[in-house]
């Protein structure tokens, strides 16, 4: 059960209007690393999850939280833009003047949401259910949570040096905090879970079930000119749990075949030799 309250969590108030802001301000709202996202990443690995009851909260806590993210921002972007109107587009195309205020605006916020947050990333294109990770395995859904947030901060960080308004900026830099403690929270977990289990996923399928294949689990390839890969801990050190040591392959060789695939039936319309596939 959700309840909604009607204070926002963070307070929202900009200094002016700002439509290509608001158009900016999309990507973190309805982009594939935007508060859309982490919002039903979490509550769907939320919903699915399976193990324990600790893990089902947590995903539940900070998915709910995201709720209100995403409500904070469609907030954010309505403020910017305020005073805005068909009018206003038309003069834009006509004075420099204006066209530098209002010239950016998404057309979509006057023509669809009647200037409010809209489902989509800062171009327009609708935001996508397959931009969210809930495999129902806690690690592998951990660190895609850890990467989403990454990323989300990252953005939210460049589009605070996009901005001058002291309003807009403590809106994020409350959400950089938030973010921030995401990362933090994720990377507890992570540990956690590695401890319990070991670094690898699935833990199900242990190194010993790869059998001859072990050996490869090892091995860094250099396909590129130069070796200075070769100086990283992924080709010098050891596997974080301790199974084995890295070797570094300067000049690794093919270990499989040509493929000689079988030629196809004409009828599927080949730019094939016929005779040549009716001889076979």
């Amino acid at each position: 059960m959700f309840r909604h309250q009607k204070e926002l969590q963070f307070e929202v108030k900009v200094e002016r209007p700002d439509p290509m802001l608001a158009r900016q301000i999309q990507e973190v709202l309805g982009g594939q690393f935007g508060e859309m996202t982490v919002m039903m990443q979490y509550l769907f690995q939320g919903f699915n999850c399976r193990g324990e009851e600790k893990y089902k909260d947590m995903l539940m806590d900070i998915g709910t939280e995201e709720i209100g993210h995403v409500e904070m921002l469609c907030a954010l972007i309505s403020q910017l833009l305020d005073g805005a109107s068909p009018e206003a587009q038309a003069e834009a195309a006509e004075d420099p003047a204006i066209a530098a205020i209002m010239g950016g605006i998404n057309p979509q916020h006057l023509l669809v949401s009647g200037l409010g947050g809209l489902p989509t990333n800062s171009n327009g294109v609708p935001w996508n259910g397959n931009y969210i990770v809930a495999s129902g395995n806690l690690l592998a859904d951990m660190r895609s949570n850890l990467h989403a947030e990454s990323q989300g901060r990252l953005q939210v960080a460049r589009l605070y040096h996009m901005t001058k308004d002291e309003g807009v900026r403590t809106v994020f830099r409350k959400m950089l905090a938030r973010d921030r403690y995401h990362q933090y929270q994720w990377m507890a977990a992570i540990q956690e879970l590695e401890e319990k289990n070991g670094v690898v996923v699935p833990a199900s399928f242990p190194a010993e079930a790869e059998q001859e294949a072990q050996l490869h689990a090892y091995e860094f390839w250099d396909l590129s000119e130069g070796t200075a890969s070769s100086t990283g801990l992924w080709a010098t050190g050891s596997a974080p749990d301790g199974t084995g040591d890295y070797v570094y392959l300067a000049n690794p060789s093919p270990k499989g075949q040509i493929p000689n695939p079988e030629i196809p039936s004409p009828a599927l319309h080949h730019d094939l030799d016929a005779k040549k596939v009716s001889s076979k």
